[in-house]
């Protein structure tokens, strides 16, 4: 498959940026947090833009080439479970050879690559981070022919209509400004009859508006994982729907997981491994003191401890939604385009 990059602003490493520029890069991002709701979906981009640039290289040293949990069954570990994750979707889709394949909002590659692998579908990976789609580029080198990728925004997706045979979205689109919207572009793309299956974080119905703690724990979600809002489930299949699509199937898959294994225990760091001792509460205390120490011996760049921090804040919020039971990462949505509408498509605003 040829692979094709579109126009977009520039993203970098965090080991890319210089020295002086991290702060100033972290001080971006969380002024654009604190601005408001409103700021942030206006500023999406850049706001989602700066949020990887300095985190993609923490996120792959502790969590490999798949950025999202899953549903984990009793003795199965953490990977293991992410990649039955990733072939649910598939499967769903009944994806096989021939089928071109949208992911939306690839991140490093890691689904698409196993998918491909798995099934022969060809998939085009769509990232608003070029230093992901770098990255992306490298994990899946070995099923080059299979895998794509655009440098794009999934709010004005640049491909033209009825293009794909599926798309898929995993995690992705909590950072949409706009869930109808994205989903209208989503679905612009996708021949008649075809479908879309992904996961989307939410707040479940145990959610309190009034209650203080869970504002809090919501907060921490929205701070530490760039999102502008948090959706309700209700919400999402709502926006599907007034996306133009036909609904088959929506529901928490957290639910799935065993009890002693929930979504949120990787983050807890209870898995025994190298990996995980960065996640372990020691852990967290050693890495900031290492940090802090690097960044006086200018070792690490000023900012890496204000990093490492915003995930710490990101992990026992994710957790503390796990436990509450009032959020979940992991919504799943299985929607199909009408092979006839009943009215006009969907276009773009």
């Amino acid at each position: 498959m040829t692979r094709r990059t579109a126009n977009g602003s520039g993203s970098r490493s965090l080991a890319d940026l210089p020295p002086d520029e991290v702060k100033a890069v972290v001080d971006r991002y969380t002024g654009i947090h604190d601005s408001g709701i409103r700021h942030r979906r206006e500023s999406y981009r850049s706001f989602v833009n700066h949020y990887y640039d300095l985190v993609t290289d923490f996120y792959e040293f502790g969590w490999g080439r798949s950025f999202h949990f899953a549903p984990r069954r009793r003795g199965e570990s953490f990977q293991a479970s992410q990649r039955r994750h990733q072939r649910f979707l598939a499967d769903r889709l009944s994806l096989k050879p021939g089928m071109q394949v949208l992911d939306v909002g690839c991140g490093v590659g890691g689904p698409m690559g196993a998918l491909a692998r798995d099934t022969g579908a060809s998939f085009v990976g769509l990232n608003n981070n070029s230093y992901q789609i770098e990255r992306a580029k490298t994990h899946t080198r070995d099923v080059r022919s299979l895998c794509g990728f655009i440098h794009g925004d999934y709010m004005q997706i640049p491909e033209s209509a009825d293009r794909y045979d599926a798309a898929i979205a995993i995690e992705s689109m909590p950072h949409a400004p706009d869930k109808t919207a994205a989903f209208r572009e989503i679905f612009r793309v996708l021949r008649p009859g075809a479908s879309l299956a992904g996961y989307d974080w939410c707040l479940t119905e145990v959610f309190d508006p009034q209650n203080a703690e869970h504002r809090r724990i919501k907060e921490g979600i929205m701070r530490g994982d760039a999102l502008p809002d948090i959706a309700f489930t209700s919400e999402v299949s709502a926006s599907l729907r007034d996306a133009g699509f036909e609904l088959l199937e929506a529901r928490d898959v957290a639910t799935d997981s065993d009890p002693d294994t929930p979504w949120y225990r990787a983050l807890q760091g209870r898995d025994v491994s190298l990996k995980s001792i960065p996640r372990t509460p020691l852990g967290r205390v050693l890495t900031n003191l290492v940090l802090r120490a690097g960044e006086k011996l200018r070792v690490f760049p000023e900012g890496a401890r204000a990093v490492s921090t915003l995930l710490n804040v990101a992990a026992d919020s994710l957790v503390a939604g796990g436990q509450s039971r009032i959020f979940t990462p992991m919504f799943f949505f299985l929607a199909r385009k009408p092979c006839v509408p009943d009215t006009a498509p969907p276009t773009r605003d």
